[in-house]
């Protein structure tokens, strides 16, 4: 079963059109919750692309 499947079995279909229609009816996101986001997601925990390297065993 699919996890659409299992929230279609959880909640039902009208739920999950109501749902859709309050989702329809939100604003779009700013520039600045955009770049928030964006930011966000591409370097979850402010991590840099640079890695430390692991300590060798003894």
């Amino acid at each position: 079963m699919t996890p659409r499947e299992q929230r279609a079995a959880l909640l039902g279909e009208d739920v999950i059109t109501q749902i859709h229609d309050r989702v329809a009816l939100a604003p779009a996101p700013g520039p600045d919750v955009t770049d928030d986001l964006r930011r966000i997601l591409t370097r979850p925990a402010s991590r840099t692309t640079a890695t430390v390297p692991a300590p060798r065993a003894a």
